[in-house]
């Protein structure tokens, strides 16, 4: 893939770190790097959410921007926290807080309707490049169910409560390349990634490579 600096239009250092693990060839700046505190998510789904987040931090800064907007949902919540995930025990980013609230909420739920998944949309935006108002963006899931505690200790957010289908292991229990081939992120990466490394090598050459012949919606 052609060597580019993208800006990961998130202020989330777990995300950071599992971003840069999976597109290792790509100088990925994170927001504190440009003095961006972080941006708002207006909408409670997670296409608009990335779509928005992208453009604005690709116009702030001047820079190509991909954006990661995710979520856990719930069967037995009707699909809550969704959108919501980050915020779900009130204060945003309290990772414990929110583990907690979901297991509060669960609590006396069996383990046959426990089922949840987890949902990632991403998508750039390169407001003052080639693209203009267009975004390319793309989603994945990855099933799974809620265990009844907290178990292990990577990852982040709801990964020590959530377990992959086909596996007895909280994503926090994986070790790191087993979680990022089977996450709903390392997915949405993959799928990603074709129109990524399109885009890379129009930009190389716009002239003779037209992004018009991108498709922005999967």
């Amino acid at each position: 893939m052609t060597a580019r600096t993208l800006l990961l239009a998130s202020a989330n250092k777990g995300k950071l770190v599992e971003l840069r693990e999976l597109l290792p060839h790509i100088r990925l700046l994170s927001l504190a790097d440009v003095g961006i505190d972080d941006l708002d998510e207006p909408a409670d789904d997670y296409v608009t959410n990335a779509i928005a987040k992208a453009r604005e931090a690709s116009r702030r800064a001047g820079l190509p921007a991909l954006a990661d907007d995710s979520g856990l949902a719930v069967d037995a919540l009707s699909g809550a926290p969704g959108a919501f995930s980050a915020r779900f025990g009130g204060a945003h980013g309290d990772n414990a807080r929110n583990r907690a609230t979901l297991l509060a909420r669960l609590a006396g739920v069996p383990d046959a309707l426990r089922g949840a998944r987890f949902r990632c949309v991403v998508a750039l935006a390169d407001v003052r490049g080639p693209l203009g108002d267009r975004v390319l963006w793309r989603h994945a899931d990855c099933a799974g169910s809620i265990a009844r505690e907290a178990r292990g200790g990577g990852g982040f957010g709801y990964d020590p409560l959530f377990v992959p289908a086909g596996d007895t292991r909280t994503m926090a229990e994986l070790p790191h390349d087993v979680k990022n081939e089977r996450s709903h992120r390392g997915r949405a990466i993959r799928a990603m990634l074709p129109l990524l490394t399109r885009y890379l090598a129009a930009c190389a050459d716009v002239a003779t490579r037209p992004l018009a012949a991108l498709p922005s919606e999967p």
